[in-house]
């Protein structure tokens, strides 16, 4: 056996720039190089490897949190045949990547982590940033990613990456089981050299199935569709990460059965297809909810089925209706007591297609879907219109963007009250255009996200779009995206608050305690004082990026036009109303304190238990 001697360090590198996938005949390589930052415990070892492997990029962020959103945003827009390592040192780097590891798995992205760890031979313990047990030696802060990682290995001997590598390449790759990855890997040990065998360094090529269902499953799927008469799509991320858009609208067009989309499954139909019912659940159009209310049946496309989607369990009432789930991970085909099609979605649509010869919705059934469509876009249009009102609304700022923006770019967001609204607003055209990170609802997501996004798809315009409070979480990566010359174009929404925390506290009768950038007030000891001066004009500046203010909509028209023609990163600031938000319609459970002294309190808590008697078990 021919062998080659490397460090642990090198050996991972060069296994990694060695790694492709292929799905449909088209093979690229998986890994686009390492994000991260050097600290003891990764720069020696990794490091090294790296500096040795300029082949494989390596990208010096400023937070080992936003490294992981970077490479997130990156997989998503890749629909998870691509992806990127992240690297740490041993203590609060490694702990930083945490929240980006929840993020990755709850989403079903792939993210390889490396975090560094202490020593393995324990001599010097305990070393700098080491969290000590009286319990085990063999424990440190790089075990708390288990819970929040789809695999989880540490690397004690050399050796042991031989068998350890394969394993995190069958998970990245598994579109049913993929996520977070995480490979905590001792400094001394990746520093230590091996013998290791020439085949772990050749290139391989993993490739990812397309697995059909079960035929007698898929055929009572027929039967149920075909029996039923007021049948609904709930489409998922999953129809976009399999690249089943064309199939899904083959079979709707083919059986006249509307479609409502989750965060995830936006794009799924373009938002002007007679069929497309728009955002379902929480931040829903009232068709989509009225529709998945009467269903006699839920077909879910590559859905989990959260909250937010079945209106925390309020979304289905027909008392009869029953469900269909097509989904690749089996664990959510399950949900709902549902008809199990695992398999990949794009195959079992177009397996559908020909077993629901025949089948098609009443006439009545379709125009009402259809009415539906266009009474939402007619809405859409008033939400967004002008007013000349200042500080302009939200709706105005996501109007004016969608206007402006091609049918190809991209408006990525992650949190508050924005992604509502655009669920229900943006008018979506192309399956990549709408990038929520809805699944973690993660503060902080967006602007490096924006990096990962344009990354991956460099002809289309990025359009984050994020309001102060998130903002202010995480803006250092535009230092990273002026370094590595990627033009992001960030809408930066300030409502001087937190607004749909702050309408939620609303809702439950808390009048937006804490919500709101004030100073305090000595007397009430409330921060009910005067606005905080905040400058984020001057912050982003600072920060390298080219600035522009926008006062009202037409000003902001004027600086996207300016923004475009920009080579760097470039924010746009612009003042919201706090108050001026887009209608809910239906319901979220949060859950209200069922004794206070506040009517507000009380009254929120009797609409509470009226509300909660409309949920439902599916067994």
């Amino acid at each position: 056996m021919q062998t080659n001697r490397f460090t642990v360090g090198q050996a991972i590198v060069r296994f990694l720039k060695n790694q492709y996938v292929e799905r449909d005949g088209i093979e690229n390589q998986f890994f686009a190089g390492c994000l991260g930052i050097f600290g003891h415990g990764i720069v020696a070892g990794v490091g090294e490897g790296l500096m040795e492997n300029p082949d494989f990029r390596y990208y010096m962020t400023r937070n080992e949190q936003a490294s992981v959103h970077i490479a997130t945003a990156y997989a998503k827009m890749k629909n998870r045949l691509g992806a990127f390592a992240c690297i740490s040192s041993i203590g609060p780097g490694a702990t930083n990547m945490i929240t980006g590891a929840a993020c990755a798995t709850i989403n079903r992205l792939p993210v390889l982590l490396m975090p560094g760890d202490i020593f393995a031979r324990r001599n010097v313990a305990p070393v700098l940033q080491q969290l000590e047990s009286s319990d085990s030696q063999d424990i440190s802060v790089n075990d708390c990613f288990k819970p929040v990682s789809k695999y989880w290995d540490r690397i004690n001997r050399p050796e042991q990456i031989i068998t350890s590598l394969p394993e995190v390449m069958r998970v990245l790759t598994s579109p049913s089981d993929t996520g977070a990855v995480t490979l905590a890997l001792p400094q001394d040990v990746q520093a230590e050299a091996f013998n290791f065998p020439e085949e772990l360094f050749l290139k391989r090529v993993w490739r990812i199935a397309r697995p059909r269902p079960d035929s007698s499953i898929l055929e009572k799927a027929a039967a149920m569709i075909k029996s039923s008469t007021k049948p609904v799509i709930v489409a998922g991320g999953g129809v976009i990460y399999s690249q089943a858009t064309e199939a899904l609208i083959n079979l709707i067009e083919q059986c006249g059965i509307p479609v409502t989309e989750t965060f995830a499954g936006k794009g799924s139909l373009p938002y002007n297809h007679h069929l497309n019912l728009g955002a379902v659940g929480v931040t829903g159009t009232p068709g989509a909810n009225e529709f998945t209310s009467e269903a006699d049946l839920i077909i879910g496309i590559g859905t989990r089925y959260s909250d937010f989607t079945t209106a925390s369990k309020t979304a289905f009432q027909n008392p009869d209706v029953k469900f269909i789930n097509i989904n690749i991970a089996e664990f959510d085909s399950y949900k709902h007591s549902a008809l199990p099609v695992t398999g990949d979605a794009k195959v079992c649509l177009e397996e559908l297609l020909s077993l629901l010869a025949g089948f098609r919705v009443s006439d009545e059934y379709m125009t009402r879907a259809a009415n539906s469509n266009k009474t939402w876009d007619k809405q859409v249009s008033e939400f967004c219109k002008v007013t000349g009102d200042l500080p302009v609304s939200q709706a105005e700022v996501v109007g004016a963007v969608n206007e402006f923006a091609e049918p190809r770019d991209v408006v990525l967001c992650a949190a508050g009250s924005l992604p509502g609204d655009l669920h229900k607003l943006w008018r979506t055209l192309d399956p990549k255009g709408f990038h929520l990170e809805y699944g973690y609802s993660t503060m902080g997501y967006e602007c490096a996200a924006g990096i990962g996004a344009k990354m991956a798809c460099p002809d289309r315009e990025i359009y984050v779009m994020v309001g102060d409070g998130n903002y202010l979480m995480m803006n250092n990566e535009i230092v990273t995206a002026i370094q590595e010359g990627i033009k992001v174009i960030i809408i930066l929404l300030n409502n001087n608050g937190f607004g749909s925390i702050g309408g939620l506290s609303e809702s439950i009768g808390s009048k937006r305690f804490g919500t709101k950038y004030r100073y305090r007030d000595e007397k009430s000891g409330l921060l009910t004082g005067d606005t905080l001066p905040v400058d984020f004009a001057q912050n982003a500046q600072s920060l390298g990026a080219h600035v522009i203010k926008a006062t009202d909509i037409k000003s902001l028209k004027n600086a996207l036009a300016e923004a475009k023609k920009q080579a760097v990163t470039t924010v746009i600031t612009i003042d919201t109303d706090l108050y001026k938000g887009i209608p809910g319609y239906a319901w979220w459970e949060v859950a209200v304190a069922e004794v206070a002294e506040k009517d507000t309190v009380k009254k929120a808590y009797q609409s509470y238990i009226e509300n909660k008697k409309k949920q439902r078990y599916f067994l």
